[in-house]
């Protein structure tokens, strides 16, 4: 199973020169919970993809499944507005893929990303692939690099 969106990170990690693995999960995996479980991994090693609505603009945040993003902390330690949580159609129209499936990388154009420090605990994070069933390993250095993400703590 390959959905559009799943194709369009698969590419975009090919021509990054990728070098970890990417699964596709006989379940929907819609939460860092589902993923860990099905990937045998603690759930803090999950990355997940959530996009936020940062003055009117996205922003990505890539953060470990064992934290909640701070919202208030974070618009200061970026010296943003308010930033909130995204709704479904902003999502899809900024990332191509649905919530639920939201990959760090193969969006249609780049968003402002960042990644929680939190990930640099693991040496192997998954990372959703586009959409409910695909996931993919990486490290974190290769997460800020894919992404071209500003790593900080976001709890």
């Amino acid at each position: 199973m390959c959905t559009d969106a799943s194709a369009k990170v698969r590419e975009q990690l090919t021509a990054a020169g990728f070098a970890g693995e990417i699964r596709v999960l006989p379940e929907p995996v819609p939460t860092a919970a589902a993923a860990a479980a099905a990937l045998g991994c603690e759930v803090g090693a999950i990355a997940n993809s959530l996009i936020f609505e940062a003055d009117g603009a996205p922003l990505l945040v890539v953060a470990s499944g064992a934290h909640r993003v701070h919202l208030g902390r974070l618009a200061r330690r970026l010296g943003t507005g308010k930033i909130r949580r995204a709704d479904p159609g902003f999502v899809l129209a900024h990332t191509g893929q649905e919530v639920g499936g939201v990959a760090p990388v193969g969006h249609p154009s780049p968003v402002p990303t960042v990644v929680d420090q939190a990930l640099a605990e693991y040496p192997v994070v998954w990372a959703g692939g586009g959409d409910e069933h695909t996931m993919f390993s990486t490290s974190f250095d290769e997460l800020v690099k894919l992404t071209a993400g500003a790593p900080a703590d976001v709890d």
